[in-house]
Parts: C-alpha cells; structure tokens; sequence
C-alpha cells in the first residue's frame, strides 16, 4: 500500500507540473448545519435495531432491469425490519443519473440518502455543503467500516480534507481487467471466420460476417462507447469511461511520468481512422449512439443471434445463464487484438478495488447517525453475502459449507444457492447494495473444481478462467503509459483540466 500512494504522490505531483494546477483551492464548505437525532432514539453502536422507534429515510439509488421494485424486495423488508428504519426508495437509470441527482440538488427536492450511484461530491459536498461530512460521523457510528476499510478510508478524503461519502470494496480479480469484449465464438465457427488476433484479423471477421449476414451486428453497444474504448487500446492505453471522472477527458500517465490525455496522442488519432473503417464498414451499429442497457441486452437476445461482439464485464448481465444456457455458451472473452505497431494491451485498473462515494447523506436527512448505522450493516462478509443474493440462509445460501473447497483451492467459505440471474426478481439486490468484498472472499466461493464454467452457478469461475487466460497476459508493460490513480481536485482545478483537453480532441464525436 505504501509503494502505490508513492507512486500516487509522484503522480499529482507531475500533473501539478504538467497542467499547471493552481494552489488557490476551493472554498472550503462549512460543516453541513444538520439536525442530529436526539441520542435517546438510538440503540447501542453495533446492535439491531438501530432505533429504538421506526423512522423514514428516503433514498435515491440505481435501478436495475432483473429487481422489480426496491420497495417491495425481500431483502428491503428484511433491512428493514432488521434496523428499524424504513426506506423510501427512488431507483434511478445509471445513463440519466446524473441529471436526476443535478435536478434534485438544484431544485431543492432530493432525498436523505444517494446509494450506489456517483454524485459530484465536489460540488455538492466541498463546494455547496448540500452533502453532509461524514468523518466524525463514521468514527462514532460505524466499527465495521472502520475495521474492516481502515486502509482505504483516508483514500476518500476530498481536497479540503473531510470525507463526502463512504467507499465500497470490490476486489473481484476480473475487475481489475473489466474491459472485456464478448465474441460469439460458435457463429464464428459456424460460418468459417477465423477469431481475429490483430486489428486487420477483425477488421476482416466483421466484413465476412456482413457478407454472410448483412442484416448482422458486429459491434453492438450503448452509449458509454465501450467498445470504441477496447478498440482504441490497441493503439493506445484507453481506459473506460467508467473508471473515474478522469477517464472521461482519457487522462492517463504517460512513460515519463505526466499525466497527459490519450486523445492528444497521434497514436489515438490513428486509432480513430480505424474505428471510422469499421464504422465505414457498418460494424459499428447505429443505435450504439443511443442504445440503453436494457435495449442492448434486448438486442443481443434477439432471434437469430445477430450480435457478434458485445463489451461487458461479465457476459451474464445481458444473457441469463439459466434461461438462455445456449446463447450464454455461445460467447467467449476476445483477447485484446494486436494494433498496427505490435501494441497489444488490455488496461489493468490497479486501483479500481475501491468506488469512492457509493453512500453519501444531504443536509435533509435528520437522523445522520441512523444513516451511517445502516450503511455500516453492510460491512461484513456474511452481510454482503445477504444483500447480494438474499437472507435465507440454507436457501439462497451456505456459510462455510462442509468439504467444499473455493475457487482459489482453499476451504470454502459459502456457498451460493441462488446464483445471479438476470429475470426479473424481488427477492435480493443482487449487483447493488454497498458491496464489501474482498479478494479473499470472492475467490472463498465454493466451486466444484469439475464444475462446467457455463453452469450457472460458475459465473465466478467463468469470468476468473477468463479473466487469466484471455486478460491478465496483456496487462500494459512497464515503462509505457498507465492508468491514472484518483486525484481529488477542487472544482476549479478540474475545469482548468477538462477544458482545455476536451478542446484537444479529448472526448469521442462520431464525425
């Protein structure tokens, strides 16, 4: 940890160089003025109930296509029940987030709490003072966040040095290369086209594939542009506009230690000549531009398998292994393809087993201590365990189940009876809550070492097989460009930054 936040304080230190950060700062927002709930209200740190009397928080948070309706889930009422605190619940789309949290802030109506989704807690917490500081407040009301993310927690601090949101840990192995891109290797074969290792390889598969299906997708995708990022990596590191705020300008650090944007390289512009030949092509899908999840997943699933590459993560979250075990078979990870210079590379996000402001609380919310009570339940193995897949235990799971061994050979520590799936459920929330995940943890799942990968209770073995055949060999080499660590600016310091490379080309347009 030591070595990584030198490298960290090497790395502000060159961008302070490199782009000219002022020291003027932000105004430093005052703490937020919140009523405190009365102590009387409140049981012992650490004991459930958290209150001694029922009380409402309302909460914004990210919706999921397969959970029907938060309010009504299983794992709400057991939350619920369990804390003594009762949640109203807002589920918003993670595309249009942003604006819905923009037009709450500004027109005074948002809730108690925002869960799960990613706030600019620059302007709404250091800036404005809307987002309460929570660092006393997690000190007093929260030992399994102290405990157990006592690493990270000083991580979180923004640049006037008080802590706007709580982080969440998520050390899945495959998260650290997350930009798959999913080849449906069974019509390649199918049709007699080779699986392409270099930029030419699938620059041919895709004019084959048209040839043999015009009414065929070759890269199907929704608004992120996933897939212009994996392609871009074959010319130059690209990290994914999910990484953090920075990835949104291409900020990475280049061989001589500055933080730079890819998409001021001539490298970049070379990959976006090819991207234009594939676009050109018809490779690229038009409703890539505009398409959501939930219209992505509805296309990949379409009769006829049309898709022939999609980006994700993890295959499962657009194709239900249960339900469609066949398609779901159908698709492999593509290995990053080599690009005109032998450049061959997948990003390694180093420093991604952390997500910064999963849980902040606003100056509405009366009962903070409560809040902070309740988001800390979700900080223990078993616990996230519950929210991920449901609380009956013997039924949707086994804690530390006899004789059975995880996926990294050690015994196991649960066993997952009700695997992930993307039909429509009210019983879990599975993929959202506040996740506290370690690496132990995630490879202590039970799995039987003969297990198919496509089963549907192998997603974990899936993605961990994947991930270190297909991923982890094409990690960036030393002495080339790297992912950016998170840099917490003031909100001047950021628009000094993003304006001028924005300018440079620093954003995708489709001309």
């Amino acid at each position: 940890m030591k070595k990584i936040w030198k490298k960290t304080a090497a790395v502000i230190l060159s961008a302070s160089m490199v782009l000219g950060l002022g020291a003027c700062g932000s105004k430093t927002a005052e703490p937020a003025d919140s009523a405190t709930v009365s102590k009387d209200i409140l049981n012992e740190v650490g004991t459930y109930p958290i209150v001694k009397e029922p009380i409402t928080l309302t909460m914004m948070i990210m919706s999921k296509s397969w959970i029907k309706d938060y309010n009504t889930n299983d794992f709400t009422k057991y939350l619920e029940d369990l804390t003594g605190i009762n949640l109203e619940i807002e589920a918003v789309d993670w595309e249009t987030s942003n604006e819905k949290i923009n037009l709450a802030m500004s027109g005074g109506d948002y809730p108690d709490i925002i869960m799960c989704l990613n706030p600019d807690v620059v302007k709404y917490g250091v800036k404005e003072g809307i987002l309460l500081q929570l660092e006393d407040l997690i000190e007093q009301n929260m030992p399994n966040y102290t405990a157990n993310m006592k690493n990270y927690i000083d991580m979180t601090k923004q640049s006037d040095g008080h802590i706007y949101g709580l982080a969440e840990l998520n050390e899945a192995y495959h998260m650290y290369y997350p930009d798959k891109l999913w080849a449906n290797t069974y019509k390649l074969d199918q049709m007699g086209i080779k699986v392409p290792d270099t930029t030419d390889e699938l620059y041919q598969a895709c004019k084959a594939y048209l040839e043999k299906e015009p009414e065929g997708v070759c890269f199907a995708d929704w608004s992120k542009g996933l897939t212009l990022n994996w392609l871009m990596n074959a010319f130059i590191l690209t990290p994914n506009d999910d990484h953090n705020d920075n990835s949104k300008i291409k900020a990475v650090v280049s061989p001589e230690g500055k933080i730079v944007s890819a998409a001021t390289q001539e490298a970049y512009k070379e990959g976006l000549k090819y991207i234009k030949s594939l676009y050109d092509l018809g490779a690229v899908y038009e409703g890539n531009f505009s398409n959501s999840e939930d219209s992505l997943k509805s296309l990949v699933n379409q009769e006829g398998e049309p898709v022939l590459f999609f980006p994700r993560n993890y295959s499962a979250a657009y194709i239900d292994s249960s339900a469609s075990s066949e398609l779901y078979r159908h698709y492999e990870v593509l290995p990053p393809v080599e690009g005109p210079t032998g450049l061959r590379q997948t990003p390694f996000y180093r420093y991604d087993s952390v997500y910064e402001n999963r849980f902040v609380v606003t100056d509405k919310c009366k009962y903070p201590e409560a809040a902070l009570r309740l988001a800390d339940w979700f900080y223990t193995d078993k616990t996230d365990l519950i929210a991920q897949y449901g609380s009956e235990e013997e039924t949707d799971w086994v804690w530390k189940p006899e004789g059975k061994t995880g996926i990294n050979g050690e015994p196991a520590m649960y066993d997952i009876l009700n695997p992930y799936s993307t039909e429509v459920q009210n019983h879990d929330w599975q993929v959202t809550g506040m996740m506290y995940a370690s690496n132990a943890f995630r490879l202590g799942q039970a799995m039987d070492p003969t297990l198919d990968k496509y089963d549907p209770a192998a997603l974990e073995k899936l993605l961990y097989e994947e991930t270190k055949n297909k991923m982890e060999p094409y990690a960036p080499k030393a002495g080339g460009y790297d992912i950016l660590p998170i840099l917490h600016m003031t909100s001047e310091e950021k628009d000094s930054i993003s304006v001028p490379l924005v300018e440079a080309g620093g954003l995708y347009c489709r001309k």
